[in-house]
């Protein structure tokens, strides 16, 4: 999804999430209003499911596409209406400029289909990103990355301790990512890695995630007698597999498939499971709290 930008206009996108409170969509798009913005697109969702046990009550999402002729001065005037607005209500909420690309930086291993369907992807126009560098701890796809013209860098993952490793990838990514993929990264980072990269983390899981957390989740399925398997994106925090889902789906298979006929069945899914997740994180269509998102379309 894109909302197309006249010449001159500055183009933003607003996420807001947090504590339910009666109006809030008027009173949003009226603080925009007030300050000359002009909303071109608004979503919000206030699920109608009862609330976990532990939240005090439903949780708001909002996501509002707005035009200003002078962001200049346009921009800081919405944000001060936001804050005196949201602040005080235990609201969540950021403003991106739609007009500038977010950087990505991807890492991968030894399979290629997810990290070229990314960069397939990018060179076509789909994903709004720039890519300054693929990172990998093998060479198998170096070829396969320069080809689409985008740097590569060979990182080995250097054994049991891969405390080296991470400050090296560390050094390449600090201050030039916004967004960190993996792409079937076939490595597990470390709290200490993820708190110093400064930047969210999306990865693709090769199962429908809670089913087969871990390494090798296809035998696990085989061994299981599945009739469905999946894939599933998500932001990565500190425990394995479990960060908040972006996206999921899954495909149908039956008793003839092996573990290798699983996997490669498997890899139609991750790879556009992935795609479809870098792209709506792309676009900041995602919102995400308490450990769940909402992605709006």
């Amino acid at each position: 999804m894109s909302e197309t930008r006249p010449p001159g206009l500055g183009e933003f996108r607003l996420l807001v999430s947090g504590p339910e409170h009666p109006g809030l969509s008027a009173a949003v798009s009226g603080a925009l209003a007030e300050q000359g913005a002009d909303v071109v697109r608004f979503d919000q969702l206030t699920p109608a499911a009862p609330a976990p046990a532990d939240h005090a009550g439903p949780t708001s999402y909002l996501r509002a596409a707005f035009r200003v002729e002078e962001p200049g001065t346009g921009v800081p005037l919405v944000e001060q209406a936001l804050h005196e607005l949201l602040d005080g209500k235990g609201m969540t909420w950021t403003i991106s400029d739609a007009s500038a690309p977010k950087r990505m930086i991807i890492l991968a291993s030894r399979s290629d289909h997810c990290l070229l369907e990314l960069l397939w992807r990018h060179r076509r126009g789909e994903l709004a990103a720039e890519i300054p560098l693929v990172i990998s701890n093998h060479r198998d796809v170096q070829a396969g990355v320069e080809f689409f013209g985008i740097p590569f860098v060979h990182v080995p993952s250097g054994g049991e301790d891969k405390s080296a490793s991470e400050a090296e990838i560390l050094e390449l990514v600090r201050g030039r990512a916004d967004l960190v993929v993996l792409a079937r990264y076939m490595q597990v980072l470390s709290e200490d890695f993820l708190r110093a990269i400064g930047a969210p983390v999306i990865n693709i899981h090769h199962s429908f995630l809670p089913a087969f957390v871990g390494a090798g989740p296809y035998r696990k399925a085989w061994e299981r007698g599945v009739k469905l398997i999946g894939a599933t994106a998500h932001y990565v925090t500190p425990e394995l597999d479990a960060g908040p889902i972006i996206e999921q789906d899954v495909a149908r298979v039956d008793h003839t498939y092996g573990p290798k006929d699983l996997q490669k069945r498997g890899a139609y899914v991750e790879r556009a499971v992935l795609s479809r997740a870098v792209q709506a994180h792309l676009e900041d269509r995602v919102v995400s709290r308490d450990g769940r998102t909402v992605v709006f379309e």
